[in-house]
């Protein structure tokens, strides 16, 4: 598959399940069955072959917790406890203040899912803020990691993959008798994604919950008080627009969404450890991995990706 050796791609990665019409790498996501959609967010699959000595600096930023199945690749990930090292493992990714340094050295392959917020506290117990910027192990958590890196066989597609990982959250959540989240949750994820300027002042009266009630609530199921989620979701909107796996047509309302440009410079410096020039330039492949699954899921929650759609960002197949 040729790619543009332009900046912000790095040509020494050949991605597997397709690329962006910016080149960019992508992976095989979609929503969940419908059964599971209380508790998961999408779920996806990515592969990407590189050179073996070949090490690959990047990040990750995700406004919800990941369970990832790593399959291949020699993982380094930048935690709140400190550098963390593994191969082939089941790993829960808590969500994320910021972005996350993340390496892989060789040719990588990864199966996971994004947990919706409030989910995890409901088959845990423990509330996201004790697993915010931190990496444990599925078994530690008494998840069936071990099984589920025995169930994903090699010779296995996308699909295939992702339906076993169902099949063993179905599991999960019948052993663990997990209710669905709390609706305020759910609501005020779905204003992190259609209008995360809001009020949430507003937001609260609506929902017949006073500000100190809300901010309980996220902290316990989105790790971050509701004005950081919010501040969260903006800026991980804007990195997904300034990497091509976004809706162009969203642009002008995305920098809307800021003051000036000042503003956003200064806010996703914050989050994202470098000014939105350097993001543009400078190769993120696992980041936009993320980031592309997170606006497939964004534009189909708003009814704007129907299935079987083309996203806006997919190159164009070459027949």
């Amino acid at each position: 598959m040729s790619r543009s050796t332009s900046p912000g791609i790095d040509p020494a990665l050949e991605p597997r399940l397709g690329v962006s019409r910016d080149g960019q790498p992508l992976s095989y996501n979609r929503l969940p069955a419908p059964d599971l959609e209380p508790w998961v967010a999408w779920l996806y699959v990515a592969s990407v072959e590189m050179p073996a000595d070949y090490q690959l600096q990047c990040g990750l930023f995700n406004d919800t917790a990941m369970i990832r199945i790593q399959l291949s690749g020699d993982w380094t990930a930048q935690t709140r406890d400190g550098p963390l090292n593994h191969a082939r493992k089941a790993v829960y990714c808590g969500p994320q203040s910021k972005a996350m340094p993340i390496a892989v050295r060789g040719s990588f392959a990864s199966v996971g899912l994004a947990v919706k917020p409030g989910a995890g506290v409901t088959v845990t117990g423990l509330p996201a803020s004790d697993f915010l910027d931190r990496i444990v192990s599925l078994d530690d958590l008494g998840l069936p990691g071990a099984a589920a890196l025995e169930m994903l066989r090699p010779d296995a597609s996308p699909e295939e993959w992702l339906q076993v990982l169902e099949g063993l959250v179905r599991g999960v959540l019948a052993m663990a008798g997990a209710k669905e989240p709390d609706p305020i949750s759910a609501r005020f994820e779905m204003l992190s994604l259609t209008d995360p300027t809001a009020s949430i002042a507003d937001f609260a009266e609506e929902c017949r919950v006073s500000q100190r009630q809300l901010e309980r609530i996220c902290r316990r199921d989105f790790g971050l008080p509701p004005k950081q989620v919010l501040r969260r979701a903006r800026a991980i909107d804007m990195a997904s627009h300034l990497r091509g796996v976004a809706d162009r047509k969203e642009a002008a309302e995305l920098e809307l969404r800021y003051y000036d440009q000042s503003h956003m410079i200064r806010e996703f410096t914050q989050l994202f450890g470098m000014s939105p020039r350097q993001f543009v330039a400078t190769p993120q492949p696992l980041m936009t991995l993320a980031l592309e699954s997170r606006q497939a899921r964004r534009l189909a929650v708003l009814d704007r990706l129907g299935p079987g759609q083309d996203r806006p960002w997919i190159a164009p197949r070459s027949d």
